[in-house]
């Protein structure tokens, strides 16, 4: 426990720092390092491809879509997605023919999942720091605050209140009460978090949108840890890795992440 708080508190000073002191190149590039991971992790630690050469080639198209949302890119990160998923279809189905008595035609699908769909709900974190004229780099505390605050006040509801489980295989430590008080919490801290930066950085942030996020986004992060925690149950493994110190591997600390960042672009662009 000591471990997992010390880094805890050394990594929120860096995201602090990442976010308000360093270049915006240097949290584009953390992003990009954790979508590589968060690509080797579900496609190489829980085993979903088990062609090496695959999973190195799904990793170099997650790092190169990651670098095409960096502000140093002219290119439109959409177009470059477009011409990675071509490589990616055309080099999967390459050594899909090489290694095909070895290899399943699965493992091309998995591909396109690892290198594009996790590395996209990531970038969302990533655009939402990119939007400049409304104060992007506070902007994006909000889903963080939305899946973590949110947790944290499920965490505390479930013990002391959790009776009932909520998911008792995939996650037998999670609660319906502890669900319900990570929405309310969520949405509480979210408004609270609006109201701040509506007084300060006169953001101009609907409050409603802002509980929309909060609560709906409790709901997403829970939806994304379990989702991510099925796909552990049938690799068979604990944890996705050990980069982090006492919290395990990318997936296991941005699970929740994955689906509430996404949530929040999408409110935040329909109201701006």
């Amino acid at each position: 426990m000591k471990t997992r708080v010390l880094f805890g508190v050394a990594g929120f000073i860096f995201v602090l720092l990442a976010l308000y002191v360093f270049p915006p190149v240097v949290l584009e590039l953390i992003v990009a390092a954790l979508c590589v991971l968060a690509t080797y992790e579900v496609l190489g630690s829980a085993k979903l491809v088990r062609n090496r050469l695959q999973i190195i080639l799904c990793c170099g198209i997650s790092f190169l879509f990651a670098a095409g949302h960096s502000s140093l890119v002219p290119a439109s990160p959409v177009a470059i997605g477009q011409g990675l998923a071509f490589v990616l279809l055309v080099l999967s189905f390459a050594i899909l023919l090489r290694f095909h008595e070895s290899m399943h035609a699965s493992e091309v699908a998995w591909g396109f999942f690892g290198a594009f769909v996790v590395p996209y709900l990531m970038l969302s974190l990533l655009r939402i720091f990119q939007m400049e004229y409304h104060h992007g780099p506070f902007l994006v505390l909000l889903p963080l605050l939305a899946a973590w605050g949110a947790d944290t006040c499920a965490l505390f509801t479930g013990l002391f209140f959790g009776k009932h489980k909520l998911a008792p295989v995939v996650s037998p430590k999670k609660t319906v009460e502890g669900a319900v008080g990570g929405v309310i919490g969520g949405a509480l801290l979210v408004v609270l978090a609006a109201v701040l930066m509506n007084g300060f950085l006169d953001l101009d942030l609907p409050l409603w949108a802002a509980a929309v996020l909060g609560g709906a986004g409790a709901v997403m992060g829970v939806i994304g840890d379990l989702s991510f925690s099925i796909i552990k149950r049938q690799a068979g493994i604990k944890d996705y890795g050990s980069i982090f110190p006492g919290h395990g591997g990318v997936l296991d600390r941005f699970d929740s992440v994955l689906f509430v960042a996404p949530l929040a672009e999408i409110i935040l662009r329909i109201i701006w």
